[in-house]
């Protein structure tokens, strides 16, 4: 649940101020799209946090690293809570983002060492403990502005992380390794992971994954709101089914792992995900109604959430002693294929729900592509020794 709470600042940071975006360009005195655009300079700053803080976490170790992000996290959100001006509220936000990345980075590698071969099993807990933050975090924020202001979100963010920081100061582990006393340096962790070609695979599948769930996350909104016409708290329970969907896609991948393993239950999420991608493109081709999109979006997402589970355990549990640069990779790449769904959804636009469904089904067959990559990698490895 500590692992989880501290993974939980990043999408709390992300989803909770949304729905005050409105009224936070009207007091600070700019557009609409301004504001949106702190919600891409987050994402970019985390990704570059991500590069920077994994081979740190490998090198400092973690728990020092976790305290130092979620102090730096406390402090830039006190911050913008204080911004009066747009260029300032910008200027903090990718500051919290470069921060949380530091704090959530070294979350895989304890995990990877308190399971050991049963890492997805561990990462499939936290992702399910860590969902209700996104679950929740939308509704939260609607209630903090309707009590009080936007500036109380990020006062609200900045007690939650103090009370994280207290835990991890008293219970948070620190990993020892046999190699601590030979840590790697910075750029040597970088050169090792991209070398271990048998992960290109499973990173391939893990950004692609996340490829597709940024193109719902971004189309969302557009799509129930602005195409269906639902009203908002229709919108927010259509989004928490969304959630409920990976959260229990991550309790089932948590009872499965350990007895079918994580390779063949990513590909049983592959499965579903082709089927739900394809008829998801063939209902808003014909122009059905929504619940054929809701309905299919939902294990879409959840099949998402497998995958991407399974990929990341997949890649940690190659890189024992590099297990911060190696989450490091998965989530740079992760956002920075997460970044590309704003601009290409925005260059298909049509007015209705076809690109958003193209792209995700786009998203889904490229993850096949990297696994048959990885299935005849494997075979061509097994040809060579034999």
């Amino acid at each position: 649940m500590l692992l989880a709470a501290v993974v939980a600042t990043t999408p709390l940071a992300i989803d909770m101020y949304l729905p005050a975006m409105p009224m936070m360009a009207t007091e600070l005195a700019t557009s609409i799209g301004l504001v949106q655009q702190s919600l891409s300079i987050f994402l970019a700053a985390y990704g570059i946090g991500m590069l920077l803080f994994g081979p740190l976490a490998d090198m400092l170790g973690r728990r020092p690293l976790a305290v130092f992000g979620l102090t730096g996290f406390i402090l830039a959100s006190i911050a913008l809570s204080l911004a009066s001006s747009i260029e300032w509220f910008l200027a903090w936000r990718a500051v919290q983002a470069l921060a949380g990345a530091a704090a959530s980075v070294v979350v895989p590698g304890i995990i990877r060492h308190l399971y050991q071969q049963h890492t997805a099993k561990g990462m499939s807990y936290v992702s399910m403990i860590m969902m209700l933050a996104p679950l929740v975090a939308p509704a939260m924020g609607s209630g903090i502005i309707w009590l009080a202001s936007w500036q109380a979100i990020f006062l609200f963010l900045a007690c939650y992380g103090m009370l994280v920081v207290g835990f991890c100061w008293r219970f948070l582990p620190e990993i020892r390794s046999d190699s601590d006393m030979q840590r790697p340096a910075f750029f040597s962790g970088y050169i090792k992971v991209f070398r271990h070609k048998a992960a290109w695979p499973d990173i391939a599948s893990s950004m692609f994954a996340s490829f597709a769930f940024f193109c719902f996350l971004t189309a969302v909104s557009f799509v129930y709101i602005g195409y269906f016409g639902v009203s908002e708290q229709i919108f927010a329970l259509l989004f928490g089914f969304n959630v409920l969907s990976l959260m229990s896609a991550n309790l089932l991948n948590s009872r499965l792992v350990v007895r079918f393993g994580p390779q063949r239950m990513l590909r049983f999420g592959l499965i579903v995900a082709l089927g739900c991608a394809g008829l998801l493109s063939v209902f808003n081709f014909l122009g059905l109604g929504l619940w054929y999109t809701v309905f299919t979006v939902a294990p879409l997402m959840a099949s998402l959430g497998l995958m991407a589970t399974n990929a990341d355990a997949m890649i940690i549990m190659q890189f024992p002693d590099n297990s911060g640069t190696a989450t490091a990779v998965i989530g740079t790449l992760r956002f920075g294929s997460g970044a590309l769904a704003g601009p290409l959804l925005a260059w298909f636009y049509t007015g209705d729900a076809l690109p958003f469904s193209v792209l995700m089904l786009g998203g889904v067959l490229a993850i096949g592509v990297s696994q048959l990559w990885r299935q005849f990698g494997h075979q061509g490895l097994s040809a060579a020794r034999d």
